[in-house]
C-alpha cells in the first residue's frame, strides 16, 4: 500500500454551502483560496497555502454549467502545477451529463468532451452523484465513484410510512432507477412514456400501470423546467392517485420550474443540496449529502471499499 498523504479540502465558488458541510463531516475545514477577477470576466484562482504532496479533494458542482466548470478545470490545474500528489474532483452535480450521445447528426457528446477537459487539467479521480447515464464512467481513463442519492432518499420514504406505495419512473429511461426504489421499499412500480417535442418540451405522456388508490413517489436523477414531473403528476392525479411526491437528485429548477412545481398535484418534491435552491418553496424539501461524500472521502482515502455505502 502506498504511503499516505496529506488530506486537503478545497471548493469552488459556487459549492461553497456543501463543501463547508463535507469537510465538516470529515472533521476537518476548507483550506484557503483567492480568486483574482478581471475587469473583462477573466478570473484566476489561487492557493493560498501549500498544497504540495497532498491528497486534494476540489468540491465543485457544475450547474449553469460553463464558469463553474471551468473554474474547477483551473483549479486542478493550479493544483497540479503547486505538485499535489493527487487531484480529486468532486462533482455532486456532473454537468453536460445529459449529452451522453449522438442523439441526432452532428451534435457534440458534451459529456465525453468534459470527461476529457478534466483529464487534461490533471484530475486523478472524479466523484459524482446520480449520473444522468452510467455509462459516462466509461468515458473516463481514471476511477469515478458513482454516488447514489437512494441512500437517502430510502430511509426518508420509509420513515413516512406510505401505505400502498408505488414508485414511477418519469421515462423509459430511468426504470432501472425506479426497480430499485421499488425493490428497497418493497413497492410496485409504474412507467411513463413520453414523448418529447424538442427538448424541455413533452409533447405526449401515457402512464404505464395502476396508480388508483396509491400513494406515487417519482424517481428521477434531476428536475430541470419540472414539465416532465408536473405532466406525469397531474395525470396520475387524474387517474385516481392518493398522493404524488417526486425524489429528484439535482435540482437544476430552471425556466418556469417552481412555478410549475408549486401549482401542480405534486404534494412535496424530494431533492439534495448537489446543487443550491435559487429561492425556497413550500413543497420542495432538501436533504443534505454531506455525510454520504464525508464517508466516501474517507473510505476513498483510506483505500476502503465503498460499494456497500449504497443503496443501489
Amino acid at each position: 500500500m502506498p504511503a499516505k498523504s496529506s488530506i486537503k479540502f478545497f471548493s469552488g465558488r459556487s459549492s461553497r454551502y456543501l463543501a463547508e458541510k463535507i469537510a465538516k463531516s470529515f472533521g476537518s475545514e476548507l483550506g484557503k483560496t483567492s480568486i483574482l477577477e478581471f475587469s473583462d470576466g477573466e478570473f484566476q484562482p489561487s492557493y493560498e497555502e501549500s498544497v504540495r504532496g497532498a491528497t486534494v479533494f476540489i468540491i465543485q458542482s457544475t450547474f449553469m454549467p460553463a464558469e463553474n466548470l471551468f473554474e474547477l478545470l483551473l483549479m486542478i490545474d493550479a493544483a497540479k502545477r503547486a505538485s499535489a500528489y493527487k487531484i480529486v474532483a468532486v462533482m455532486p452535480y456532473f454537468g453536460f451529463a445529459r449529452q451522453d450521445r449522438k442523439d441526432k447528426p452532428r451534435v457534440s457528446i458534451g459529456a465525453k468532451l468534459v470527461a476529457n477537459l478534466l483529464s487534461a487539467a490533471g484530475a486523478d479521480r472524479v466523484m459524482t452523484m446520480d449520473l444522468h447515464a452510467d455509462q459516462i464512467q466509461g468515458f473516463f481513463d481514471f476511477p469515478v465513484d458513482h454516488i447514489y442519492a437512494s441512500t437517502v432518499f430510502v430511509p426518508y420514504f420509509k420513515s413516512l410510512d406510505l401505505d400502498n406505495l408505488v414508485i414511477a419512473s418519469p421515462d423509459m429511461g430511468g426504470s432501472k432507477r425506479a426497480n430499485a426504489y421499488s425493490r428497497f421499499l418493497n413497492a410496485d412500480m409504474v412507467i411513463c412514456y413520453k414523448q418529447r417535442e424538442k427538448a424541455n418540451a413533452v409533447g405526449k405522456m401515457v402512464v404505464i400501470g395502476d396508480v388508483t388508490g396509491k400513494n406515487v413517489v417519482i424517481v428521477d436523477d434531476m428536475i430541470d423546467t419540472a414539465g416532465t414531473i408536473t405532466m406525469a403528476a397531474n395525470m396520475m392525479k387524474e387517474q385516481g392517485a392518493l398522493s404524488i411526491r417526486c425524489a429528484a437528485t439535482h435540482p437544476v429548477l430552471s425556466g418556469p420550474a417552481y412555478e410549475r412545481i408549486e401549482e401542480s398535484a405534486l404534494e412535496e418534491v424530494v431533492v439534495t443540496d448537489s446543487i443550491p435552491l435559487t429561492r425556497e418553496s413550500p413543497k420542495i424539501k432538501v436533504l443534505s449529502i454531506a455525510d454520504i461524500f464525508a464517508d466516501v472521502i474517507n473510505k476513498v482515502y483510506n483505500y476502503q471499499s465503498i460499494s456497500s455505502t449504497f443503496i443501489v
